[in-house]
């Protein structure tokens, strides 16, 4: 089994998820008590959040990297960034190691491809939604990305940082997500991108009035497939 390596902490409500995730997964998969290799080096997340506020994208940049290479280092196969938005410096940080960095992007763009998606609808913080990696990056791969207007970006950033990342769920913010949902709808989005590694803490993707894709599941599934290519059930290499 090649070891997984974790880059979180952004926040850490949504690290707990992808651990949780990863390791039910391989459990499913081999059977019997198996869990993942997995190496997380959680960061201090108001230090990151500072950086974002502040445009300092390269700092950020030169610090994520920083914890990549120490999890390369320790023996990670593979790295993965636990959060949307730090994509947003995905291939500085790809550049800085040898091994792959399984870009959340691409791995939710192959999914929406295969369902046959063209006009999902993203949720996700005002920095996924405005500068444009990962919107771009989408339509290199063919998905034709709908974003919430100026309000509703506000709405669903704002839902993001002072509750989800805190751990507090509110019904009554759940239904202004289902209503911007519902506006989407009405004008042709026909999927939702559950684009910040929380939203799957308020928003079920299998309750929703469109195809629901969860970023966060998505890419915790690629990191397993990949940690248990050539390893059947059981854990042994398959012949």
């Amino acid at each position: 089994m090649r070891k997984i390596g974790l880059i979180g902490g952004m926040s850490f409500e949504s690290s707990a998820v992808y651990y949780r995730m990863i390791n039910e997964a391989v459990r499913e998969r081999l059977g019997a008590l198996h869990s993942a290799e997995v190496m997380l080096h959680s960061v201090d997340f108001q230090t990151i959040v500072d950086m974002q506020k502040a445009g300092r994208w390269d700092d950020a940049a030169r610090r994520l990297s920083e914890v990549a290479q120490g999890l390369e280092a320790a023996g990670a196969s593979c790295v993965l960034i636990c959060t949307n938005t730090m994509h947003l410096i995905a291939d500085e940080v790809q550049a800085a190691i040898a091994v792959p960095l399984i870009n959340i992007i691409d791995e939710t763009a192959a999914s929406m491809k295969a369902a046959g998606i063209k006009r999902p609808l993203l949720l996700a913080t005002r920095y996924t939604m405005e500068h444009g990696f990962y919107t771009n990056r989408m339509a290199a791969d063919g998905v034709d990305v709908m974003v919430p207007n100026a309000e509703d970006r506000t709405l669903v950033h704002d839902i993001i940082f002072s509750e989800l990342c805190a751990g507090i769920i509110r019904d009554s913010s759940r239904q202004a997500l289902m209503a911007v949902i519902e506006g989407a709808k009405s004008q042709g989005a026909d999927a939702i991108i559950l684009g910040c590694t929380e939203i799957c803490l308020i928003l079920d993707p299998k309750n929703l009035p469109l195809p629901g894709f969860d970023s966060t599941a998505i890419h915790a599934d690629a990191a397993v497939a990949f940690a248990l290519e050539g390893v059947s059930q059981g854990g042994k290499k398959a012949a």
